[in-house]
């Protein structure tokens, strides 16, 4: 089994992903709570998008840090950290009071989460050093990932009926406390690595995507033009490129950028961009469409989403056998293709559609995630010597996580901009200004359908239902668009030789298919 004994190499895994459960939970957990939020916080669109880009914004942006840290200072104690901080980010969640305060414990969520989830996955590869076992070991550790993303608004949505949406938050303390005290027994000390950290680097991309992230929200809800939202434009691109050129320059790299351009490794990440679009952009708008537009309660929506966990939990640990036998690529490009396909057929039923329409869609798409949780962490892992296991992992992880912030800014732009549109074209008595107010009202009203104060009037209340509909299957179709374009790049970019990153042969676990 490797460094440890078989007993307590899953003892070790055990608790790993318990860590990262919880982790990953929270990125969409909040998902079913958002109507509620939005009534009791009064806080429309863009302050609902930020509930759930506060978590991945921080997290995107400081998982490098938090992998070259663990590298540096031990993974346990950074890991260590990392969940302690998770948990005390939580209670500050639950208390909340006002929506920034609530942004602000999910931004120290976020910290915690990039702290512990690098470090998760190289105490993985510590522990498990055959290929084979380590591959299986992935697909599990991949699995947990896969269905605590999917799970989100399964937990999400009895809590929120039967406790209050505080209690999304709240059943992290207790979960946390037993984790730290599992983790400090049972964690392995993993060998530190002597390299230097890399401030610039950090504070370059952190100021790039918080940049990135305010211009796609406050674009819909300001106005493109706006001077605020061109200057943090502005100043994405400008500290994003100073992240490369820095990364590029300096002596101790955070992110070692050689592993976005290799063809097996590099290829791997980007799938996991593509797939974080698409699955965190509609499980964050499908769950205010199923109960805004279809009515549910948030228990009712968040089981809605239960053919997604399962089977994104099942297939996430078959697809690490998968990878152990073919390697990585035929289960990836066959995820990718797979939730291209879901996505595309949900924007084919309408803003008419009725949740047993659809719902089987939500299976399909739950097998495309857990075919490609687990290649993308085999693959990049494979890539890099042992010593730089939490730089690696950190890289393909912000990846991801990029996407998934990415994805719910840019479809909850296009959302906006159809809703608004449609508003225009079928209320034109409203007029511009009444048609945006009334898109607002769809998330800081209280009623159960759309509308609320806003929009009292059954008939303005359906055409806003629909109008919403509308904005949601654009924004499906566009990345359905996006994921089936990956696919095909995996497909052809990744029969190509593999890299030599960080000095050593990449790819040791990945074969060639």
């Amino acid at each position: 089994m490797g460094k440890e004994p078989p007993v307590r190499a899953r003892l070790v895994l055990l608790t790993l992903c318990s860590g990262l459960f919880m982790a990953m939970l929270d990125n969409l957990v909040v998902t079913t709570a958002l109507p509620a939020i939005g009534a009791e916080l009064r806080s429309g669109t863009a302050g609902l998008q930020w509930v759930v880009e506060g978590y991945a914004l921080v997290y995107a942006a400081l998982l490098l840090g938090g992998g070259a840290l663990g590298d540096r200072w031990g993974r346990k104690p950074v890991y260590l950290a990392g969940l302690s901080l998770f948990t005390g980010g939580s209670a500050l969640c639950a208390v909340a009071g006002g929506l920034g305060t609530l942004v602000a414990g999910r931004a120290v969520q976020g910290l915690g989460a990039a702290l512990l989830t690098p470090g998760s996955l190289a105490i993985v590869r510590h522990v498990f050093t055959g290929e084979a076992e380590r591959a299986r070991a992935i697909g599990v550790w991949s699995g947990v990932s896969g269905s605590g993303l999917a799970l989100g608004p399964v937990v999400g949505g009895p809590l929120v009926d039967h406790f209050g949406w505080a209690s999304v938050f709240w059943v992290n303390v207790p979960v946390g406390i037993v984790g730290l005290v599992l983790a400090f027994r049972v964690l392995p000390d993993v060998p530190r690595s002597a390299r230097r950290g890399d401030p610039a680097g950090q504070t370059a991309v952190a100021l790039g995507l918080g940049a990135l992230v305010y211009a796609l929200v406050e674009g819909p809800v300001r106005g493109w033009g706006d001077g605020r939202v061109a200057g943090a434009g502005a100043v994405a691109l400008l500290g994003l490129a100073a992240f490369v050129v820095v990364e590029r320059r300096v002596a101790a790299p955070m992110a070692d950028l050689r592993l976005l351009t290799d063809r097996v490794a590099g290829t791997a990440a980007w799938a996991g961009f593509a797939v974080s679009f698409g699955f965190f952009g509609l499980g964050t708008f499908l769950s205010l469409h199923l109960q805004y537009v279809l009515g549910l309660s948030p228990t009712e929506a968040g089981w809605a989403m239960a053919p997604c966990t399962l089977s994104t939990a099942v297939v996430s640990v078959l697809a690490g056998r998968l990878c152990a036998r073919y390697g990585p690529r035929p289960p990836l490009a066959t995820g990718l293709l797979l939730v291209a396909a879901a996505l595309a057929a949900f924007a084919r039923y309408g803003p008419d559609a009725r949740f047993a329409d659809f719902g089987w869609l939500l299976g399909v798409l739950g097998v495309g995630l857990g075919l490609v949780f687990t290649p993308v962490s085999v693959a990049v892992l494979g890539a890099v010597p042992a010593e730089r296991a939490g730089m690696a992992s950190a890289t393909a992880s912000m990846a991801r996580e990029v996407g998934g912030v990415a994805g719910v800014a840019v479809m909850g732009a296009i959302l906006t901009a159809r809703l608004e549109a449609v508003l225009r074209a079928r209320l034109p008595r409203g007029g511009g200004a009444d048609a945006a107010a009334v898109a607002r009202s769809v998330t800081a009203g209280g009623g159960r359908g759309p509308g609320g104060a806003g929009a009292a009037e059954e008939g303005v209340g359906r055409v806003v239902r629909h109008a919403f509909a509308a904005g949601l299957d654009l924004a499906a179709l566009v990345s359905a668009g996006v994921l089936a374009g990956v696919a095909v790049v995996v497909v052809v970019v990744m029969r190509g030789p593999r890299g030599d990153i960080g000095g050593r042969a990449a790819g040791a676990l990945v074969r060639r298919s």
